[in-house]
């Protein structure tokens, strides 16, 4: 398994903290979105992380605000905010001899999986795959109907608020799709085999759409 490197991400004049892994013979590389009150150093996206590196992909955790701008609640809840940083990490590595030639593919929780879709709207040559996971993708507005990268929306089945608001964004979506749904799951993907089945279904779609 490849070793993780801190990495500092220049973004609009603010330094973002980020780790970075590429295994040798890398096939893409997944970028994450943590939601709101989360950091890069989330457990649940360090789980599903991990899984990725197994299968030969690169990852990305970052902190999308700084930690002056996470104590604010309105900052967080930036979506706006949220997807500049998001574009501004991709943009990055597309600069890192590394990295530059991987495919990208977005990750995002909560409301970094709204930040994802904005993003994969917006660098439609760039990023070849999106994953939401229990994703407020309501926030992302009208450019969910931009999204031509193929999208996975994984939601707990007890999430029903949320679940139904994936729904309706799944309808929305006009590329390659699919929504799973984690019987019995909450928000948070707490319960036994929970998160391993996200961190398998999210990796099966990644291998496929960015190798």
């Amino acid at each position: 398994m490849p070793a993780e490197r801190t990495v500092s991400i220049p973004i609009d004049g603010v330094e973002l903290d980020g780790a970075l892994a590429v295994p040798e013979g890398a096939t893409g590389l997944v970028v994450f979105a943590h939601g709101s009150g989360s950091s890069r150093h989330s457990p649940r996206n360090a789980f599903v992380a991990e899984e990725l590196r197994e299968r030969a992909l690169g990852t990305l955790l970052f902190d999308l605000l700084t930690e002056t701008e996470d104590q604010r609640r309105e900052t967080r809840f930036d979506v706006s905010l949220l997807t500049d940083r998001l574009l501004g990490a991709t943009d990055w590595l597309a600069e890192q001899s590394e990295t530059a030639d991987l495919a990208v593919g977005y990750f995002g929780s909560s409301t970094g999986a709204a930040a994802a879709l904005r993003a994969a709207a917006r660098r439609p040559g760039r990023v070849g795959a999106v994953v939401s996971r229990g994703g407020r993708v309501d926030l992302a507005g009208d450019d969910v109907e931009g999204v031509r990268a193929p999208t996975l929306f994984v939601v707990g089945g007890a999430d029903t608020q949320v679940l139904e608001l994936n729904r309706e964004a799944y309808e929305r979506l006009p590329g390659e799709r699919a929504l799973h749904v984690v019987e019995g799951a909450e928000h948070l993907f707490e319960g036994a085999g929970e998160l391993d089945e996200v961190a398998g279904v999210a990796g099966d779609w990644f291998v496929t759409h960015l190798a």
